[in-house]
């Protein structure tokens, strides 16, 4: 086991309870990490962007983990700012059951690979007239191409073997259509993993109905936002998921929470969702035991249903959810 630095960016929601807790159940677990805080992201004097002090901290370490955040004065929601200025290309969001946490299926085990960097998501907006606004939708086949290799690659290294398409090419025949063209393309370079195209409101209605078909959807920028949450509502929201948004040289871990900024400071928030992708995080260091321990100590406090936050179905405080796992480790 190797020693690492992880830039931490607790955000400025319920990041800042977890972010603590998260840390030393780590420590406790045996992870090897030094953490580099950074709680202060956004640059007063450029509207819209990432201070650059940020920025070099993520490229130098590699790797981070990183909480929600509101959308500031500056304007642009700083998670889009953070995937833009470090080219997060590809978004992954790991859905599966945990055990004890009540969901609408069983073993369940699926990911979403979601195109980051353009879409409508690219935000070109503008007012053509009073009254009508123009959202423009960006396909390049540059980047369809690198979130198709990203995918069968990624798949394939992980010992999938069934690949989606997810597009909407019936009707927007020139962006979807080209994104599913360059995905069919590079599905002849993969001929050992199985593929095949839906169209996305299909999907929607697959993904509820026979969630167990699926292994890996491919999806653009918006599509991708949406089926994964779909996705996660089937096995308990919020507490059974991870992200990762994986850049050339660099890897965002996301604790996938809503803002409820209701909950801060109260110490009844659900810490699941910081420490899955925690776990996540530690595998991609190469921290396979502790990441292992801590997997383990969570399945037991969770299997055993004794001490669990309220939305978890329990009555405890975070901090006491907390000692539980660590009691475990």
């Amino acid at each position: 086991m190797k020693a690492r630095t992880v830039s931490l960016l607790p955000g400025d929601l319920i990041g800042l309870d977890l972010a603590g807790p998260t840390t030393e159940l780590v420590a406790a677990a045996g992870g090897d990490i030094e953490w580099e805080w950074l709680e202060d992201i956004c640059d007063a004097d450029a509207p819209g962007q990432i201070k650059p002090e940020v920025l070099e901290s993520i490229r130098r370490n590699g790797v981070a983990l990183k909480g929600p955040f509101t959308t500031p004065q500056c304007g642009n929601n700083p998670s889009i700012a953070l995937r833009k200025s470090l080219d997060l290309f590809a978004g992954i969001r790991h859905v599966r059951n945990l055990p004890g946490v009540p969901s609408r299926y069983e073993d369940i085990d699926l990911l979403v690979i979601r195109e980051n960097t353009e879409d409508v998501y690219a935000g070109l907006e503008h007012e053509v007239h009073p009254g009508v606004v123009e959202s423009i939708k960006v396909v390049t086949r540059a980047a369809s191409e690198r979130i198709f290799r990203f995918a069968y690659r990624y798949a394939r290294s992980n010992g999938r073997r069934r690949v989606a398409i997810i597009h909407k090419a019936n009707i927007m025949k020139q962006t979807d259509g080209l994104f599913l063209r360059v995905g069919q393309e590079v599905a002849r370079d993969y001929p050992d993993v199985e593929t095949r195209q839906l169209i996305v409101d299909n999907t929607a209605m697959q993904v509820v109905q026979r969630p167990h078909q699926f292994d890996v959807l491919v999806c653009g920028n918006l599509y991708g936002d949406i089926i994964s949450d779909l996705a996660a509502g089937l096995v308990g929201g919020i507490s059974a998921v991870w992200g990762v948004d994986h850049g050339d040289d660099c890897a965002v871990f996301d604790m996938i929470h809503g803002r409820v900024p209701e909950l801060m400071g109260k110490d009844v928030a659900n810490p699941l969702p910081m420490l899955i992708p925690t776990i996540r995080l530690l595998i991609h260091l190469g921290q396979h035991r502790p990441a292992d321990r801590l997997e383990k100590a969570i399945h037991s406090v969770l299997a055993e249903g004794k001490v669990l936050t309220r939305d978890l179905g329990g009555k405890a405080k975070t901090s006491e959810m907390v000692a539980a796992i660590r009691d475990r480790l």
